[in-house]
């Protein structure tokens, strides 16, 4: 097993690699081996497979080819033989002098501070009185990139600073007239730095060019400063709900990594823990509030959110986000609402006009189709409905309806026999017009049977213009004949009249009407409309009706979007 270990690499490049050469025996009566464990070295008893002892390199071997190792636990100076593997001398690890200490520069004397004989940066600043360390953090935010809804998260560029303090460091008795050590990534790896990490992290990255930006200060007393310019991009789980009119609030988690809260305890500073930038300008969005919360967090080995078991201290940076509606208005609202409009334009169409009419309909509802895709690629896809979903659904319903209202009036219009009312009104006019076909016929064979003798009353086109003379005018055989009948029979019937038979007809009425009593007999009148006369009045309602719906649909909409 002495065997297994022949070379050990010194980590530094101040340092040079080094054979063996044989068996290290540590004590006389055992066997001992060396195992190498990145920039430390353990001894390992050969029978128990017991660590005995950690050691670090401190010295590459000198001349006479001893290795020279520094023991970790107890800071002495233990030498060996390449060649024999016998331990040679046993000599304490000195430490070097801080007195005079403005007498070296900066970089001498921190590496006399922070020299590992008095300084392990592996170990707490209060591990020998077994306080809680407690860090201060502060954040500037000088840049926030909200990306599309369908990613879910957003992008931050920030500040990140962090305050402790480290007794280990105070060098006030010994460089009174130093008033701070400053220094960047090499004095990070010499000092205790706190393990933080953004729970609902996606990426990050240290920002800098040549170096990554990290400043460290510390100050006579040992308090530590360390800064660092960080790019994140953190999840945000929003609700779409009210889409595009929503708010969404996304937050920047902090939590301790190794040490739980009865060790380490993170805190906000108290006076501005957060600052934004003067120049922070959002585009989609406009940022309504913000706050800071300090909490802690249950970790476990279950889930593997954390280090281990235990609680954990965090911080949380909130804020609310609203946004900006303009873009949607202009691109797609009142797009939306003018491409319904154009839908309505059939209705002044003549109802046998197939081809504008069909031509419309379509392009409209195939228009505001591709409008409306465009703005859906760019949201998730949820289980929950959104309100622009929800404005799709009504303009695309206006559209087919005026569709539809074509293909109702249309089939009207080709009908060849008119239709007996008992008033004109909407009512009787619909319950005429979708009557089915057979039971027209039924309902006209019975009248004939029960009341073979009818007398016209008046005959005229009354619900276009004035019966004209001239038979090939344009309300030539278009005219609503009122019959009168027996009151105990209240069935419509449909009758044929040229138009001499009508001029004729209407003379004798007024004759017949002169004789007899003098108030005349109660009677149940019944209009005839024909089918071209009920398509024209069916456009003409849904020129008004239509708008009036879609206005109605717009109020609900926009109170339910700002009001609720």
């Amino acid at each position: 097993m002495a065997n297994l270990l022949k070379e050990v690499y010194e980590k530094t490049s101040e340092h040079t690699a080094f054979y063996t050469g044989g068996d290290i025996h540590w004590t006389s009566d055992g066997g001992h081996f060396l195992c190498q464990c990145e920039d430390v070295i353990k001894v390992i008893d050969t029978n128990t497979l017991c660590n005995v002892l950690t050691i670090v390199v401190k010295y590459h071997p000198d001349v006479s080819k001893q290795i020279i190792f520094g023991a970790a636990d107890d800071t002495k100076i233990r030498s060996w033989d390449c060649k024999s593997g016998q331990k040679t001398q046993n000599t304490a690890l000195e430490c070097p002098s801080l007195d005079k200490g403005d007498s070296y520069t900066q970089s001498e004397f921190l590496s006399r501070l922070a020299h590992e004989c008095r300084y392990d940066r592996l170990l707490l600043p209060t591990y020998q009185t077994g306080d809680v360390v407690y860090v201060h953090a502060s954040a500037y935010v000088y840049f926030i990139q909200p990306a599309e809804a369908h990613d879910l998260n957003f992008k931050l560029h920030f500040l990140l600073q962090l305050r402790w303090t480290d007794a280990r460091l105070a060098y006030a008795l010994y460089s009174p007239e130093r008033t701070k050590i400053i220094g960047e990534s090499d004095l990070r790896q010499r000092i205790w730095v706190p393990h933080l990490y953004m729970s609902n992290e996606q990426s990050s990255s240290l920002m800098g060019t040549d170096s990554k930006d990290v400043l460290i200060s510390i100050a006579p007393d040992g308090e530590v400063l360390f800064s660092r310019r960080m790019q994140a991009v953190l999840y945000c789980w929003m609700n779409l709900q009210k889409f595009p009119f929503d708010d969404q609030t996304c937050s920047m988690n902090l939590e301790s990594w190794k040490y739980n809260a009865s060790i380490l305890r993170l805190m906000w500073e108290k006076d501005n823990p957060v600052r934004l930038s003067s120049e922070l300008h959002l585009t989609e969005y406009s940022l309504l509030d913000y706050w800071t919360n300090e909490s802690v967090v249950r970790g476990d080995i279950v889930n593997m959110r954390l280090g281990g078991a235990g609680n954990y201290s965090a911080l949380k940076f909130t804020f609310k986000l609203g946004r900006e509606v303009g873009y949607y208005l202009m691109d797609y609202f009142i797009p939306s609402m003018m491409i319904v409009a154009m839908s309505w334009v059939t209705f002044w169409l003549q109802a046998d006009a197939s081809a504008p009419r069909i031509t419309l309909g379509t392009s409209t509802m195939l228009s505001f189709i591709t409008l409306a895709s465009s703005q859906a690629k760019t949201l998730p896809k949820v289980s929950y409905i959104k309100a622009s979903e929800v404005w799709f659904l009504g303009c695309t319903g206006f559209i087919f309806s005026a569709l539809v209202e074509f293909a109702f009036v249309n089939t009207i219009w080709r009908r060849k026999k008119v239709v007996s009312l008992k008033k004109v009104n909407s009512k009787y006019i619909l319950k005429s017009t979708l009557t089915p076909r057979l039971a027209r016929k039924e309902l006209q064979k019975e009248l004939q049977e029960s009341s073979p003798h009818l007398t016209k009353s008046r005959s005229c086109s009354s619900l276009q213009q004035e019966t004209s003379s001239d038979p090939a005018g344009p309300g030539y055989n278009n005219y609503l004949t009122v019959h009168s009948f027996p009151s105990a029979l209240n069935l419509p019937t449909i009758t044929t009249q040229s138009y001499d038979e009508l001029i004729a007809g209407q003379g004798g009425q007024r004759s017949a009407g002169s004789e007899g009593s003098d108030e005349p007999p109660k009677h149940h009148t019944w209009t005839t409309m024909t089918p071209q006369e009920i398509a024209t009045w069916i456009d003409k309602r849904s020129r008004v009706l239509f708008p009036c719906l879609f206005i109605f649909f717009n109020i609900i909409y926009w109170t339910f979007v700002y009001c609720l």
